[in-house]
């Protein structure tokens, strides 16, 4: 048996599949016709921005436009001046080979980015890493892995899997993957999960004990693979496999009931959507609305700035798609380790803690105003709730209203319908906020808590460090006592609290939220079913006691015990 961390739940039993790379090693050679090695390298790029285009829109037949969008940075950074031109004057100055010089200039950069501290940034070292690697196979006329070509039932045998492999994974054929390296939050585990394939990751040695067509036995959940198992073995899978996949559909009887618990408390479960294409999963996963809808993906798929009414269409387009259902919009959330290709934003020490956000926003505030008219348009086709996210200060949250208020009595007075129960709201991310909620309460009309900032911040922690990832904690009692403090201030202004972060999606979170009093859990659309079976088993009365025991551990390991204790959840 070969462990590794388990990405993607489910079980894949099937034939082996190896993904093996070309020989690409480079070797230096002296050019005199620069130019037509110039040529040669700029013909290659065009070719491989044409492959990454194609790849781009089969893979959109399988992928949200959000999950998709990672072809977009693939092709900027096909079209980064600084690659290209380094390249072109090293081949034209030292007299070298493409590829030679290509490869030089791309070990530069990745070398760079992977030293930055600054999420984004080291991600930008993998994306520079796939792009030179599919350049240089070009230049070297060898051909990269096409899993698109597959016509069997296979399991994935890789050393790592780029995003653009991932994309072309056909669900019906590829029944799970496994890698050598990776982890739980690379781009393939989250497009495997999306795609509810199971996947097993940082196996480190899977491709040196597995041969193609070895039968294998991949176990998602537990982070297991198995090799030529015996017939006992693949009996005892076979059940496993059938009895999740008989769990899945079980599901599914699910979508249309409601989110309640045994003794007759209901929430919301919602959705988190990136754009409008993402609203079928949320109906065919029964969530009751969308609880965050990311807008600043409409703001990265392009070079320029949405317009006014690109982002109508947009909002109006997810509005009148939920029928009346709520829908959570959150405006523009750029920095960190987000950015945009048309607003270049300063370097700082520390991008988390700096210009970010609703920061941004002030600082940008005809971008701002220029959401603000599309949404207040959009609002007419549907129930909008906008919520103002990394809200530290109250006078930052009547700043915002101010502005909203002002484009809305703009719009009525050009003539322009916009709805008068707009909700508005801010994300809890900061612990100054979480702290002083009592105080926003009298003002806001309701509370998003975003956990994976919010967490970040309370301990301290870049959540994106693997070094210190023992401190990403939202079972921490400190955690739980803020939750509770933001919770029991909305509701005694008679205001509901909704949760977007990762932690309202954990099934280990769901009793001790419900005991807290949570109104509204949003979360990725394939996790409504199985979070919805089970507050359905749960008993409010009894969570309460379990929130309130929680609140008064020391660690966060004694308050997840203490939900095994109360509920069957592991």
């Amino acid at each position: 048996m070969i462990k590794g961390i388990a990405a993607s739940n489910g079980i894949a039993i099937a034939k082996a599949y190896k993904l093996d790379m070309p020989d690409l090693t480079v070797t230096q050679k002296t050019i005199e016709d620069t130019a037509n090695e110039v040529a040669r390298f700029e013909a290659t790029i065009a070719q491989v921005q044409e492959d990454l285009v194609a790849i781009k829109a089969a893979a959109t037949k399988n992928l949200s436009e959000e999950e998709a969008a990672i072809f977009d940075a693939h092709i900027m950074v096909l079209q980064d001046p600084e690659l290209k031109d380094q390249t072109i004057t090293k081949i034209n100055g030292d007299k070298v080979n493409a590829e030679y010089a290509l490869q030089e200039i791309a070990n530069m950069f990745i070398g760079m980015f992977e030293s930055m501290e600054d999420e984004y940034f080291r991600e930008r070292a993998a994306d520079i890493r796939d792009v030179s690697r599919r350049v240089i196979a070009g230049l070297l006329g060898k051909s990269l892995p096409n899993p698109s070509l597959i016509n069997e039932e296979v399991v994935i045998i890789a050393h790592d899997l780029t995003p653009s492999d991932t994309a072309q994974l056909n669900k019906n054929l590829v029944k799970g993957f496994a890698t050598d390296i990776g982890g739980r939050t690379s781009h393939s585990a989250i497009l495997a999960r999306s795609m509810e394939i199971p996947a097993v990751v940082a196996t480190n040695t899977i491709t040196e004990e597995v041969n193609d067509g070895d039968m294998i036995i991949l176990d998602g959940s537990d982070g297991c693979v198995i090799v030529n198992p015996d017939e006992t073995t693949v009996q005892e899978y076979t059940k496993k496999r059938d009895a999740y996949i008989a769990y899945r559909e079980e599901l599914k009887q699910l979508k249309d009931e409601k989110s309640i618990t045994t003794d007759g408390y209901q929430v919301e479960l919602v959705a988190n959507i990136g754009s409008p294409k993402d609203i079928d999963a949320v109906l065919a996963n029964g969530a009751e609305g969308v609880g965050l809808y990311r807008t600043e993906f409409l703001y990265m798929e392009s070079d320029e700035l949405p317009s006014e009414d690109t982002q109508f269409e947009a909002y109006k387009a997810v509005l009148e798609g939920l029928n009346g259902k709520p829908v959570v919009v959150r405006t523009l959330d750029i920095g960190g380790d987000k950015k945009l290709p048309a607003l270049p934003l300063p370097e700082e020490m520390n991008p988390f803690l700096g210009v970010r956000a609703i920061r941004l926003c002030f600082q940008r505030e005809d971008i701002f105003r220029t959401q603000l008219r599309a949404l207040l348009r959009a609002s007419v086709y549907g129930d909008l709730r906008i919520m103002f996210p990394m809200i530290a200060t109250l006078n930052e949250f009547r700043d915002a209203k101010k502005i909203f208020l002002e484009e809305k009595e703009k719009l009525i007075s050009e003539g322009v319908k916009v709805s008068d129960t707009i909700q508005l709201g801010i994300m809890i991310e900061i612990p100054a906020a979480a702290v002083l909620a009592d105080q926003f309460a009298k003002e806001v009309d309701f509370f998003s808590i975003g956990t994976n900032d919010l967490i970040q911040y309370t301990f301290a922690a870049d959540r994106m460090s693997s070094s210190i990832s023992y401190l990403y904690q939202p079972y921490n009692p400190s955690i739980l006592r803020l939750v509770k403090n933001v919770i029991d201030a909305s509701h005694k202004e008679g205001k509901w609290t909704g949760m977007c972060g990762e932690m309202a999606g954990e099934l280990m979170a769901a009793p001790l939220l419900i005991g807290l009093g949570l109104d509204e859990f949003s979360m990725s659309a394939t996790s409504v079913l199985a979070d919805r079976k089970l507050i359905r088993s749960l008993n409010k009365a009894e969570m309460n006691k379990l929130a309130e025991e929680a609140l008064n551990k020391s660690t966060m390991e004694e308050v997840v015990e203490l939900v095994k204790q109360y509920t069957n959840v592991q």
